[in-house]
């Protein structure tokens, strides 16, 4: 007949002198004590940690003693979720042996595989980073590179905005009317211009008479070329 109660004292005197500074009793009856497990340091001093409280049932090791997570340091909710998950894998595995000590070292080395990913996680973010970097500064001074899609995307937009252009500057020029036009554009375009002036001054009854008299055949004036003291333009003196 098994005897539960020698094999929980022995193996509670086993683990308190492999963990003295991480072991804790808390009760004897029933057996309840914790353990502080913590994952060997990364490269930048990282660590995580995880305190376990574990509870002796009465027929352990036949039966899988009671265990949670008692507190933890730097650990995500998915991290305590697979903790506990290989704990219950652990001790099922173990039924009929004093399990502790496995326990333990399993966690023990989860918490190392959680220092490990969370370096690679750092260093992942640190190359996203760097590539990020890297391809706006391509953009930066190369510019976007010219494929067929996106000139033809260009050419859509530009024809699409002159063309609104366009259409704005007519409406704009029909709305200001005609252009202005030269007065000769205005004669050729038209003819009623010609007699316009005319037609005002008889409407208003301003007609130009004009003297014939004052327009002298010139084969009729007496003029001496010879003459020294000659000045056509002395012609109509009176002074003579």
């Amino acid at each position: 007949m098994t005897d539960y109660a020698e094999e929980q004292r022995n193996e509670l005197e086993a683990i308190e002198s492999i963990y003295p500074d991480s072991f804790t009793v808390l009760s004897d009856e029933p057996t309840s004590f914790t353990i502080t497990v913590t994952s060997d340091a990364g490269e930048n001093g990282e660590i995580v940690e995880a305190t376990l409280k574990f509870t002796y049932v009465e027929k352990y090791p036949d039966e899988p003693p009671q265990w949670e997570i008692f507190s933890q340091e730097n650990l995500e909710d998915t991290d305590v979720e697979d903790i506990l998950a290989l704990l219950l894998q652990q001790a099922e595995e173990n039924l009929g042996m004093v399990m502790i000590f496995t326990l333990v070292t399993a966690v023990q080395d989860k918490l190392n595989e959680i220092v490990d990913m969370m370096k690679n996680r750092r260093e992942e973010e640190k190359r996203q980073k760097e590539a990020e970097a890297e391809e706006a500064e391509k953009v930066l001074f190369h510019g976007t590179v010219v494929t067929i899609e996106n000139f033809l995307t260009w050419k859509a937009k530009f024809e699409l905005e002159m063309a609104e252009l366009r259409s704005k500057k007519q409406k704009e020029e029909e709305q200001g009317g005609k252009l202005k036009l030269t007065g000769k554009q205005l004669f050729e375009t038209d003819h009623n211009l010609d007699t316009s002036d005319i037609q005002f001054l008889e409407e208003t009854g301003n007609n130009v008479e004009v003297d014939e008299s004052l327009f002298q055949d010139i084969d009729d004036l007496d003029l001496d070329e010879d003459d020294p003291d000659f000045d056509p333009l002395q012609m109509g003196s009176d002074e003579d």
